[in-house]
């Protein structure tokens, strides 16, 4: 089976070949209608499906797309939480989508959300370091190594992929 995967981005890559290690993994960049910082669940998700949805269609050969994207939403004590979003999208229109891991952001990452910056350079900022979003990811950071992104992200795959065998019947019993 050929999964097109709708990211350049190592560690959503690393993710998917993890859960689906014998087949062939195609990548793409696909231009989004969500914001470069999505500020909601709904519009984490809806970069998700995106991304599967175009993936599938750019990569013609494709039997499935993935798309995993990355968030933040503001709770009702306004506290902003990562949070992150998966869809698995096929060429009969079966879609899939899984949420994962949710954390509280320090405030003083919040604030600059807030006005207008993208985590992954606040994050950059925050851990003096450089391109985080392609390594451990916020939630590395944040959780002390203790989940990376890429593990995160798994989690979220292996999801889409039960979801996707159940409903296409392919139970293991």
């Amino acid at each position: 089976m050929k999964v097109a995967v709708g990211t350049k981005n190592k560690t959503k890559i690393e993710a998917v070949r993890a859960v689906f290690p014998m087949n062939d993994i195609v990548c793409c960049q696909v231009q989004l209608s969500v914001s470069k910082q999505p500020f909601s669940d709904e519009e984490t998700l809806q970069g998700a499906i995106e991304r599967a949805t175009l993936a599938v269609l750019r990569e013609q050969q494709a039997h499935i797309g993935i798309g995993l994207e990355g968030g933040v939403f503001v709770a009702q004590d306004e506290t902003i939480w990562l949070c992150n979003w998966g869809a698995l999208v096929d060429r009969d229109g079966v879609v899939v989508v899984a949420g994962g891991a949710r954390i509280p952001l320090p405030d003083e990452i919040g604030i600059q959300l807030k006005h207008g910056k993208e985590l992954a350079e606040v994050i950059d900022e925050y851990a003096n370091r450089r391109d985080v979003r392609s390594n451990e990811g916020a939630i590395g950071i944040l959780t002390n190594g203790t989940l990376d992104r890429t593990n995160m992200y798994t989690h979220i795959v292996q999801m889409l992929k039960g979801q996707y065998e159940h409903k296409k019947g392919w139970i293991n019993r």
